[in-house]
């Protein structure tokens, strides 16, 4: 499963207003890339068949099949402050993540290290 809290939940919500009616589930992805070998993907999108649904405070939640094992048990919150905000991720399956904050990787897959 993945996590949503309820402070990132409301913050979907208020963003996915401006996403297309056949668009309004939040997508959470992995791609490789960055530092550690893998990087987040958040976005809305439309469910596709090899998609695993999630549904936390009234988003729904997808993911694809693949990507699953890399993202089970993710938690994703949203922190406000002085200077902004922005959506937070912790991932129980990391076992290295680099400074910028949006890369890891996993003891089952390093994924395919680059620059932040």
């Amino acid at each position: 499963m993945i996590h949503l809290t309820e402070a990132a939940a409301l913050q979907v919500k208020e963003m996915m207003l401006q996403a297309p009616d056949d668009e309004q589930n939040l997508r959470m992805l992995v791609q490789g890339g960055g530092c550690s070998g893998l990087s987040y993907g958040m976005g809305f999108d439309s469910e596709k068949e090899t998609d695993l649904t999630f549904e936390q405070h009234g988003v729904k939640v997808i993911v694809d099949q693949k990507d699953y094992p890399v993202v089970k048990g993710l938690e994703v919150d949203y922190k406000q402050s002085m200077l902004g905000g922005g959506f937070t991720i912790t991932n129980p399956n990391a076992i290295a993540t680099c400074g910028c904050g949006t890369s890891f990787r996993t003891a089952t897959n390093a994924g395919t290290p680059g620059g932040c």
